[in-house]
């Protein structure tokens, strides 16, 4: 998935620290406060009903630092039954005449603003934790992580009121008009990458039109969210309406899938995990969004500014650690500047900082586990043994953790492995072509359309590119730029439905039509 946000002039320190994360604008405080590399760990149980609770099965599962590949602690691990009980809890937050269906909408709206409150008081605690458990750099959790939570649930706060139905004029003496009706109960898997973002991504719109909320939590990275949830408690949400049930995919988010009392659910992860909770929510026909993986044509045309483009093109796949859905991971240059950017890609990369996550000057950390980090190498084996160039990097970056050197391929052809399947890690692949016709058809022969860009100083050729890319998202001159108020999702395999802006309150409302008989319409005296 994601991001570009916050990294601009308001924060010159950040060229100190030599992030060179390019043109984001940082919407933080002044400075960065010093980051407690072991913060205490407060809550590693299930929350329902507002309270705390052991998994029905007394089972626990341990999350790992993927730095040093130490346990950092035990997490309860919820399965079926304990989303059963989060499934009652839930529905009975969402009968008729509870407080949270008698609550006025604007209320609701100002509990998620007391909740991103409550997270930007406690940031720099929230980004330490993210680091511990996740990996990613610390400047990156509370810089720009961090903000975007805040900003995401202020959006959804001021929709709460304002989403609203129309007046119908249809024919006859009736009066008509629409409600914009919550779904119900709204079960959300979210995923590793972006552990708090993807859990505001969720929450803001689903609490914003009035729904309940079963979250199932990514196995690799619970901490942060569970951490959430207590101050979702502290905001004064009522008992129910938000419900995390930490565990794994074939037990906790299967039966959330599968649920015959949940009502919509939405996930963000593999297409192939995607596939299987579309085919489980079929059950009950529960509504279903889905935002999925992608293999994103970045293409760089001959006239762009080059310099600007070499460093959006690495910051498009090497940021967080190339762990995005939408990165840039097929980089199309055209012919005649391919080996000037090929060079200076490679001289870009090899300055990339790699280590510990809590220092301030870390761009790439490790990746989230260990089944990640083989994935990763067993990508770079399959670039070579295909007979891709590899450039630079290609191993790995530490003696322990799960660090990789960021990785650039040359001489890519388009039916190699690492072209056509999503890496999901720090390694990247130029490819070369000659023509536009040539570049928009290869960039569209993939199953994925989550997001594309192009490069170039021509507008007009920039309008006819980005018309004819298949993506959910195109960005010209520019990468990962995703704010609140715009639409993000994909096409074809890369998922269905829209998250933020006013489209991502569409899969979280029903339509009701309401038709009344009136007198005759007055015909005058």
């Amino acid at each position: 998935m994601m991001l570009r946000s916050v990294v601009s002039s308001k924060l010159p320190q950040i060229s100190r620290l030599s992030l060179r994360v390019p043109a984001i604008q940082y919407s933080a405080a002044a400075s960065i406060p010093a980051p407690n590399t072991q913060p205490e760990v407060h809550f590693n149980k299930i929350f329902i009903n507002n309270e705390w609770h052991d998994a029905v099965s007394k089972k626990t599962f341990p999350t790992v630092n993927p730095s040093t590949a130490e346990v950092i602690c035990q997490v309860a691990e919820g399965d079926k039954a304990d989303v059963d009980k989060a499934v009652n809890a839930a529905k009975q937050a969402f009968r008729l005449g509870s407080p949270w269906r008698r609550m006025d909408a604007s209320h609701r709206g100002l509990l998620l603003n007391r909740l991103a409150d409550l997270i930007e008081r406690d940031s720099a605690y929230l980004a330490t934790l993210e680091t511990l458990d996740n990996g990613k750099p610390y400047t990156i959790s509370y810089s720009v992580d961090l903000p975007l939570v805040v900003k995401c649930l202020r959006y959804y706060a001021g929709w709460a009121d304002k989403n609203h139905g129309k007046t119908i004029p249809i024919d006859g003496d009736y009066f008509c008009y629409t409600r914009h009706e919550p779904v119900g109960v709204c079960g959300q898997i979210i995923p590793w990458n972006f552990p708090l973002l993807m859990q505001a991504w969720k929450l803001g719109p689903a609490l914003a039109t009035g729904n309940t909320v079963v979250m199932k939590v990514a196995e690799q990275t619970p901490l942060t969210a569970l951490y959430v949830a207590s101050l979702i408690k502290e905001a004064g949400f009522p008992e129910g309406v938000v419900n995390i049930v930490p565990g794994y995919g074939h037990t906790a988010g299967a039966a959330i899938s599968s649920h015959m009392d949940i009502d919509k659910v939405a996930f963000t992860g593999s297409t192939e995990v995607g596939q299987l909770i579309q085919q489980a929510a079929s059950r009950n026909l529960k509504k279903v969004t889905l935002e999925l993986g992608g293999k994103s044509p970045n293409i760089i045309l001959s006239d762009a500014n080059l310099e600007d483009a070499v460093e959006q093109a690495h910051f498009a796949l090497f940021f967080n650690q190339g762990q995005c859905c939408c990165a840039g991971s097929r980089t199309y240059v055209q012919e005649d500047v391919y080996n000037e950017f090929v060079e200076r890609s490679v001289e870009r990369a090899k300055k990339r900082v790699v280590g510990d996550p809590f220092s301030l000057q870390t761009e790439q950390g490790p990746q989230v586990d260990e089944d990640q980090f083989k994935k990763v190498l067993g990508y770079i084996n399959a670039g070579k043994r295909d007979g891709a160039k590899l450039m630079c990097g290609g191993g790995v970056a530490a003696d322990r953790g799960y660090f990789i050197q960021p990785t650039i391929f040359g001489e890519v052809k388009d039916n190699m492995t690492i072209a056509r399947e999503e890496i999901f890690g720090p390694v990247m692949q130029i490819l070369k072509f000659k023509t536009l016709e040539e570049v928009i058809e290869r960039g569209n022969d993939t199953q994925y359309g989550l997001a594309a860009a192009v490069f170039t100083r021509d507008i007009d050729k920039a309008h006819y590119i980005s018309a004819a890319l298949r993506a959910g998202t195109v960005w010209v001159n520019c990468y990962n730029v995703c704010g609140v108020q715009a639409p993000f999702g994909g096409y074809k395999a890369s998922g269905n439905g829209r998250e933020f802006g006013e489209y991502g309150l569409e899969a979280y409302t029903e339509v009701k039509t309401v038709t009344i008989k009136v007198p005759p319409k007055p015909t005058g005296s």
